[in-house]
């Protein structure tokens, strides 16, 4: 249940981790989807969706650039976010079916690889795509920033035991859980603005 603005600065103050820390125990969009969610609004895009949810981060200091080219290549970024603590980039994708994951190759129950589902269908190569992306940000920012990648799915129907969880590197959720995971209740560790003017330079918008 939501607190109360005054609750919560009460025990972190108004400054920024204040601010951070009533943002997400105020926030009252949705929740977590349950097994049986399927809002398919017509004409509603995945990236839409997910865009919406990262620019409210705005008034924590997060910026949100988005649908940004690689430049060489006829991909796209959906997403690039940089918040006091580092940048993320964002692939939102709205998949009918289940999100889920499975390990093959394991011996005896140990090692293995975890492979992504997306409705019983190994959809692992998305994984890939991100983990592409992630490498041409890295390589565009250099070393000393923290740069993770997210693969978030929007509408989709998720099993009743299974939170959000990663593959490889790449971490996989619902729109509002990803806001909640790219706050942090502490003081900045980086400026967000050169980070992102820096990203709109080596990235144009699409």
């Amino acid at each position: 249940m939501a607190q109360s603005k005054a609750n919560v600065q009460a025990v972190f103050g108004t400054g920024f981790v204040g601010r951070v820390a009533t943002f997400l125990a105020v926030d009252d969009g949705p929740a977590r989807p349950r097994q049986s969610t399927r809002a398919w609004e017509t004409g509603a895009v995945g990236e839409e969706r997910v865009a919406e949810r990262l620019d409210a981060l705005g008034e924590v200091g997060v910026i949100a650039l988005h649908d940004r080219r690689i430049p060489g290549t006829k991909a796209n970024i959906d997403h690039l976010v940089v918040t006091p603590w580092g940048v993320w980039v964002v692939d939102a994708k709205r998949y009918r079916g289940k999100v889920d994951f499975d390990v093959v190759d394991s011996l005896f129950g140990f090692g293995g690889r975890k492979r992504l589902l997306v409705n019983r269908r190994d959809k692992t190569s998305l994984v890939d795509g991100v983990e592409r992306q992630v490498a041409k940000v890295k390589e565009a920012l250099g070393a000393g920033i923290d740069v993770n990648g997210c693969l978030c799915f929007v509408d989709a129907e998720w099993p009743l035991l299974l939170a959000d969880f990663s593959v490889r590197d790449v971490y996989v959720c619902w729109p509002k859980k990803l806001a909640r995971t790219l706050l942090k209740r502490q003081e900045p560790l980086l400026d967000p603005e050169p980070i992102a003017r820096m990203l709109a330079s080596a990235f144009p918008a699409a």
